[in-house]
């Protein structure tokens, strides 16, 4: 008998028939002869184990009830990755997944701290607070404080993250290529990479070959690598070459092409930084001048009126009418909102000019705001 009959024939082993048949992947043609190839494994496949089972009516009643199970198990799985669910599932995870996401906790513990605040003062010292007393608006301060710190803080970490991930990528895709130019695949270039130090791409890179090492395509390891970095270069890039190595290409050269435009994109983002610092720093300068000014107007310019206003009312005639009473807590009151809302809008008018982002600002805003609130608080009063 020959080898074909041999592998194609039916056999009778232990008393059962057996029928042996190709897998699809064995039943192309080779590309050498034109014709089926024969060899490789082949599927052992009884016909006992194809027959077809009839299921009672309770079988039946119960295979659908582990289905429909099953269905709403999955169902329940996607509903909790999105959504409200997703907030009470993993509460901590999402506030602190971008940085805007902490105005959740912040905006509702500001208006907290301002209602109980201001009905604490109104309690004590009445409705005439509002008008004779800058209680209200410490409170007021405090509460915008507590929306902005929290969000500048993050705001400030991750846009440092991302700089520094950025910053790694060039010199990570360009040992890639080389890599892969020696003729290394791509799994093998990213084990021997991640055994370097990128900054802080390292733990990522790291996370990326122990994907592959537990038989995860590159492709596929790749996209999750991009979703976990999540900032717009390391999108383009990877994005990029993910779509190169699934076409086949030269993935080594779309690398260096990766490598130079990471590279360029932190160049100017760096120089347009640099050139725009001076600006920056100008909005702070400008800023400390006004409160500068306001200090002096009313340390010296407003006192001397005020003071020459109460001697003219206690001597009367026509020089109490010429000059009248000053309010001098009014204009303090009054310059003192003008400092807080200038260093407020101030710095985002900074971190927009500097970033381009105005959330950037909110560092530059809390800071002035603060020290418009220092100075009126304990200088000026």
């Amino acid at each position: 008998m020959g080898i074909k009959e041999s592998f194609l024939g039916k056999f009778q082993k232990g008393g059962e028939e057996t029928t042996w048949t190709k897998t699809p992947s064995q039943a192309a043609e080779s590309p050498e002869t034109g014709k089926k190839g024969i060899s490789g494994l082949f599927r052992g496949r009884s016909k006992k184990e194809n027959a077809p089972v009839d299921l009672g009516p309770n079988e039946l009643a119960v295979y659908e009830e582990e289905q429909h199970q099953i269905k709403q198990k999955l169902e329940k799985a996607v509903k909790q990755r999105a959504g409200i669910a997703r907030i009470m599932k993993h509460p901590l995870k999402f506030i602190f997944e971008k940085p805007v996401h902490i105005l959740i906790v912040t905006i509702p513990a500001a208006l907290i701290i301002f209602l109980l605040g201001t009905a604490f003062v109104v309690k004590e010292y009445g409705m005439g607070v509002f008008f004779n007393s800058t209680l209200v608006d410490d409170i007021v301060v405090l509460s915008i404080l507590v929306v902005i710190v929290p969000l500048a803080i993050l705001d400030f970490k991750e846009s440092q993250r991302i700089r520094h991930l950025e910053e790694a990528l060039p010199n990570f895709f360009r040992d890639l290529a080389g890599m892969n130019d020696s003729g290394m695949t791509l799994p093998n270039a990213v084990h021997l990479v991640a055994q370097s130090e990128y900054s802080t791409l390292t733990p990522y890179i790291r996370r990326l070959d122990n994907e592959m090492s537990w038989n995860v395509t590159f492709i596929e390891a790749v996209q999750r690598f991009r979703v976990r970095l999540a900032t717009p270069l390391t999108d383009r890039s990877i994005d990029l070459i993910a779509k190169a190595s699934k076409a086949g290409g030269d993935v080594s050269e779309v690398l260096r092409a990766a490598a130079y435009d990471t590279y360029e994109f932190i160049q100017l983002s760096t120089e347009r930084r640099n050139n725009m610092l001076i600006y920056v720093v100008i909005v702070l300068i400008s800023f400390v001048v006004f409160v500068f000014v306001i200090y002096i107007l009313v340390s010296t310019f407003l006192s001397t009126m005020a003071a020459a206003g109460s001697k003219a009312l206690e001597s009367g005639g026509a020089a109490a009418s010429f000059i009248g009473a000053v309010d001098l807590f009014f204009y303090e009151r009054i310059f003192s909102h003008a400092a807080m809302i200038q260093g407020l809008f101030s710095g985002l008018m900074a971190g927009q000019m500097g970033e381009s982002r105005a959330i950037a600002g909110l560092k530059y805003s809390a800071i002035m705001l603060i020290i418009a609130w220092v100075v009126f608080r304990f200088f000026i009063s």
